[in-house]
């Protein structure tokens, strides 16, 4: 079967083809691309075929086509482009591919920023929920925007999850005679209307100068903003953290998040994934995202309500820790477990025997591994010029593992 050629076309028109590539051209019998792209080749002689939205019947066809035939795409015909559908349906071994300066290579070199270190994601057809997560991780990222999840929307999210610490460059209708790039911030462009053809570009400005000397865990307990004493303690959060086991990717719900202290310390260890802190009470609310605004956290999101109510729309959880269910603890517990991951872990602070007997024998029923901690933490006061040691309340740790066989 002959060789199927696919080329990406850069940003200066024919001028940007190789030699190469024009040879294979100039050779097929039959070429395929958007009205642009055979635009471009007014005098080719050969058959020409439109790609819009009949993918499935290009693939068909050339999958029995013994023509030489060329794909002509835009930029990379690997970067977010048709080269990754034609892999999944047609053999690797007639592909041939030929690329080009993408898009988003053109635009960081209009901007003058390098793009070795960003994170490309594009929202073009996507959940934007989801994809907004991983913008809200990122220190330098490309966006490709279509109709629908437009850079308007995206400032929006941003803003309203109150990150607007980002310099912002809209670059529309690249390599095009109205080509438009703008630099702006994220307060005016949720008021931009914008092309469909566009890639929105967001670099990342740290408003905290010491952030780099912040601990990735471990933060002081003086660090946190605090309503009535709210919070899981140094020690006691770092042992927490420690039995959660967390893994890079996980989805992690922190229960009664409280002043965030978890949430933070979980952020700043995981280069990826999704943390939701859920809290009810409206004074810890507003102190939660003081907190995880002074500390930048990335991937943490906040869940106002009351669980287990509030839990029905999230994504379902690998790791969860449940530092204060307000007297639903059994309740939450019978709906997480069915929502629970395979070899999922779910650890529990507790300071009753009550507790610590109740969710036990929970945990036995369902046969998750349980594992029992008892800390008593007393540290010294260096504010002080004494060395008294000062007990802590006890504690007890409840780590319960669900087995990977568990139906």
């Amino acid at each position: 079967m002959e060789k199927i050629h696919v080329i990406g076309a850069g940003m200066e028109g024919l001028e940007a083809f190789s030699s190469k590539a024009l040879e294979v051209i100039s050779k097929a019998e039959v070429m395929m691309g958007s009205q642009r792209q055979l635009d471009l080749f007014a005098d080719f002689r050969g058959e020409k075929v439109l790609i819009r939205d009949n993918l499935e019947e290009i693939a068909r066809r050339l999958l029995t086509s013994g023509k030489p035939t060329v794909i002509v795409a835009s930029g990379d015909p690997l970067f977010f482009g048709i080269g990754r559908y034609l892999l999944r349906n047609l053999p690797a071994e007639r592909l041939e591919f030929f690329p080009n300066v993408s898009s988003v290579q053109y635009a960081f070199a209009k901007i003058k920023i390098p793009w070795d270190d960003a994170v490309f994601i594009s929202v073009i057809d996507r959940d934007m929920p989801s994809e907004m997560d991983r913008i809200v991780a990122g220190d330098k990222m490309a966006i490709l925007t279509d109709r629908n999840n437009t850079p308007a929307m995206i400032a929006r999210e941003l803003l309203e999850r109150g990150r607007d610490g980002f310099s912002v460059f809209l670059c529309e209708n690249l390599g095009m005679n109205n080509e438009r790039i703008v630099a702006t911030n994220l307060k005016k462009l949720q008021n931009m209307e914008t092309e469909p053809l566009n890639i929105l570009i967001l670099v990342r400005e740290f408003e905290r100068e010491d952030e780099d000397a912040m601990p990735l865990l471990g933060i002081a307990d003086s660090e946190f903003h605090v309503p009535k004493k709210v919070l899981t303690q140094e020690e006691i959060r770092v042992l927490t953290l420690g039995k959660l086991r967390l893994r890079h990717g996980v989805t992690f719900w922190d229960i009664g998040a409280g002043s965030g202290s978890v949430s933070i310390e979980a952020d700043n260890l995981l280069r990826s994934g999704r943390i939701f802190a859920i809290e009810k009470e409206p004074e810890r609310l507003s102190v939660l995202r003081d907190n995880l605004a002074r500390f930048n956290t990335r991937k943490t999101i906040v869940v106002p309500g009351e669980a287990p109510d509030c839990l029905e729309d999230l994504p379902d959880p690998d790791r969860v820790f449940i530092g204060g269910a307000g007297g639903h603890l059994m309740a939450v517990l019978e709906a997480v477990e069915p929502r629970l991951m395979p070899q999922g872990r779910i650890v529990i602070n507790a300071t009753a025997l009550d507790t610590v007997v109740g969710t036990s024998e929970f945990f036995e029923r369902y046969g998750y591994q349980v594992e029992l901690t008892a800390v008593n933490i007393a540290r010294t006061d260096p504010e002080t010029d004494y060395k008294v040691f000062e007990s802590l309340n006890l504690v007890y740790i409840i780590a319960a593992e669900k087995n990977k066989n568990q139906f």
